[in-house]
């Protein structure tokens, strides 16, 4: 076979699956969200814009994914760093950090729920302690702030890890070489990381970094499970379209929001973490 066609070959079962699984769906869902009985227009749009919970469910949205990725980011780097330097009991440590990637979303809210809810464990501890002398039920409506950290705390539990594999991996991928090199001149722990770590990590944090925003924005599940209504975010909204209300084209239009925001994400998180040309980790 010629050497010219081959790479094309290659490609071609994964450009299939990628059209019939990815690209066909997406048309579907932008003619949805594009239709109307007039042809195309913005009014789906409107509607979605429009409705009094979408600033809300956006801003919820945009709430979490802010309180939520910072701090994975920080005990994923954290949490990396201490396995790499480990000589013993390594792989048994990072699989127990990983089993959380074993557990759905609503199964993790549902944990969580546990912990929250009036015969939870919060309440059995607190009411041990004689901080309060009867049940509290911490998520509803009084309590805003305590369901956002309910919800805050189930996603760091749940998809830190995530970050921690694909961080990991890089921090391996670092010639032992530069650290030994630092260790003759002198550097201390937190100049070796600032100035060898993080940089040559840049292309494992942009994958991790743009991974979890994306998952971020696509939060669900927890959410139902820990707040129900209590919380609106962007794709319980969209669910709310779909299911409840039977309005696909409004649904749709939600669908190709978060997408929007998605990639916007993406491509700041590329442009800040932008890997110079040349570099081979």
């Amino acid at each position: 076979m010629n050497a010219r066609v081959l790479p094309y070959v290659l490609i071609l079962p994964v450009t299939l699956f990628l059209g019939l699984f990815f690209l066909y769906p997406f048309v579907l869902v932008a003619k949805q969200a594009f239709g109307s009985q007039e042809g195309w227009s913005l009014e789906n749009f409107r509607e979605v814009v429009d409705y009094w919970k979408f600033p809300i469910s956006l801003r919820n949205t945009l709430l979490l994914a802010a309180a939520v990725v910072p701090v994975q980011l920080a005990l994923a780097l954290l949490m990396a760093t201490m396995v790499s330097k480990m000589q013993k009991g390594r792989d048994l440590i990072l699989y127990i950090w990983t089993i959380p990637l074993g557990i759905s979303d609503l199964a993790a809210g549902i944990i969580w729920l546990a912990i929250f809810e009036q015969s939870g464990f919060l309440n059995s501890m607190l009411n041990g302690l004689g901080v309060i002398d009867k049940p509290v039920n911490f998520l509803t409506y009084q309590h805003p702030g305590v369901v956002f950290l309910a919800i805050a705390l189930a996603e760091i539990w749940r998809a830190t890890a995530i970050m921690l594999v694909i961080l990991v991996a890089g921090i391996g991928l670092i010639p032992k070489e530069y650290y030994e090199a630092a260790d003759v001149f002198g550097a201390s722990k937190w100049k070796q990381f600032t100035r060898i770590t993080l940089p040559m990590l840049r292309p494992s944090l942009q994958t991790a970094l743009v991974l979890r925003v994306i998952l971020a924005f696509e939060i669900f599940a927890v959410v139902a499970a820990l707040g129900g209504t209590l919380f609106p975010v962007l794709m319980g909204e969209t669910y709310a379209y779909q299911f409840d209300l039977l309005n696909s084209g409004a649904a749709a239009a939600m669908a190709l929001i978060i997408l929007g925001i998605s990639i916007g994400f993406t491509l700041i998180i590329l442009r800040i973490l932008r890997v110079p040309k040349g570099a081979s980790i």
